[in-house]
């Protein structure tokens, strides 16, 4: 990995351990993904609206296994989101050894097998596995932004 895509990768990872514990992001964890990512980095990325559509659009289901260090991790989660009721999907970022940061209940950190046990709120599935997806597809088309 080139020093510019280690260096997005250290920001993102070093802006989502300091959101620990906070519960703003509940039922948004592609947007907790997504601001770890953008913020930390002054950049824009483009992918779905949900966490299901852009496991779709980076094809997550291709890689298996521990993720690694950076990737955005996907999961299947079917539940109900002002009424609405559809796989939503579940996403966080991998930090290392196979842990995960996401938002759920609140920002925490889990073993990627392990978030597919994890609690849920009434109306929702346990989530389920899909993949992962490097930092390098996460940014095709990015562009830079700036966070005032």
């Amino acid at each position: 990995m080139d020093n510019n895509l280690q260096n997005l990768m250290n920001n993102s990872i070093k802006w989502a351990l300091n959101h620990l514990n906070r519960t703003d992001y509940t039922l948004r964890c592609l947007g907790f993904v997504e601001d770890a990512l953008e913020r930390s980095n002054s950049i824009e990325i483009f992918g779905g609206d949900t966490a299901k559509e852009s496991a779709d659009l980076y094809e997550a289901h291709r890689f298996k296994g521990i993720p690694p260090k950076g990737t955005f991790v996907f999961y299947d989660c079917f539940g109900v989101i002002d009424g609405m009721t559809k796989n939503w999907g579940h996403v966080g970022l991998a930090i290392e050894d196979g842990k995960i940061i996401h938002a759920w209940d609140k920002v925490r950190i889990d073993d990627y097998k392990e978030i597919e046990h994890l609690l849920t709120a009434p109306g929702w599935e346990k989530p389920q596995y899909i993949g992962w997806v490097s930092l390098e597809r996460i940014l095709i088309g990015h562009r830079t932004k700036i966070y005032e």
